[in-house]
């Protein structure tokens, strides 16, 4: 984390924080790189999303029909909640059995790798130091971040899955012929001279809600993420206003926090629900 020799700076630890370990085995700060792969964001939407998927699958496994425990009733009203959501949204009792536990997946799923921001900041670094370490590597060069939803790449990659399913459900719904003669045609009317400015139209509406659902999760959970890094900078000047301050200041925010990253879970999954409402629905 330190150039060799002294300890870090305030600048040196908050860029060693913000910086991702990715396959050039370097620092990499450009935010549109196709060569680069982040490879903490992998692994941890990865893993988390496995865990999701074992706890909806375990909650499942044990439902009764009879007095469910705290885990089922907790389980039982996300579900509750999504399948009224997604009812009032889409209309399409068959496409909702997709969506819906679809749309459970997504809240669940953003919900936990959100919650990674929790974390003590220096906690999964610190440990991964350690572990780079040990295989020879040097310690400063051991980058890590662990909150996969504060990496823009990692967001706008479910925005585009969410736009592929938007795309999927206006030719199911709408057949092939028909999605594109909408494309055309909508939103001015059907005429050869508005044929260009439609689907021009059309075009920045789906790049506009893609980059838009992606960039409102990203730029709520990198301030999220900075501001848990400036607080633990503060803990760091060795000082009783520094030590006291960290304290007050990081639990304040992290109550404040746990507000964020359930609203942003929610209001993802309620985008994805609008969207694919919309792709049911002719202009």
């Amino acid at each position: 984390m330190a150039t060799e020799g002294h300890a870090p700076t305030a600048s040196e630890y908050v860029v060693h924080h913000l910086t991702h370990l990715n396959n050039t085995g370097h620092a990499q700060q450009n935010i549109v790189d196709w060569s680069v792969i982040n490879l903490d964001s992998m692994f941890y939407s990865i893993v988390i999303g496995l865990i999701t998927v074992f706890m909806l699958w375990l909650a499942a496994r044990k439902a009764t029909s009879g007095v469910p425990g705290r885990f089922q009733g907790f389980v039982e009203l996300l579900v509750e909640m999504v399948a009224d959501q997604a009812k009032g949204i889409i209309h399409s009792a068959e496409s909702r059995k997709f969506v819906a536990p679809l749309a459970l997946t997504v809240f669940v799923w953003i919900f936990l790798m959100n919650a990674m921001d929790l974390l003590p900041v220096d906690l999964l670094p610190r440990i991964w130091e350690g572990i780079y370490a040990a295989g020879g590597g040097d310690p400063h060069h051991a980058y890590q971040r662990v909150v996969a939803t504060a990496d823009l790449s990692a967001t706008l990659g479910m925005s585009c899955g969410v736009l592929l399913l938007c795309l999927y459900y206006n030719v199911k719904i709408k057949g092939f012929g028909g999605w594109v003669h909408e494309l055309f045609t909508a939103p001015f009317g059907n005429h050869p001279l508005l044929y260009p400015i439609n689907f021009a139209m059309q075009i920045i509406e789906f790049v506009a809600k893609t980059v838009s659902h992606g960039m409102r999760l990203f730029g709520n959970m990198y301030a999220g993420e900075l501001i848990f890094i400036l607080i633990a900078l503060l803990g760091s000047t060795a000082t009783v206003f520094g030590f006291v301050g960290h304290v007050v200041a990081g639990s304040i925010w992290a109550i404040f926090h746990i507000l964020i990253i359930t609203l942003q879970a929610f209001i993802f999954m309620m985008l994805t629900l609008v969207y694919i409402g919309q792709a049911h629905e002719g202009h």
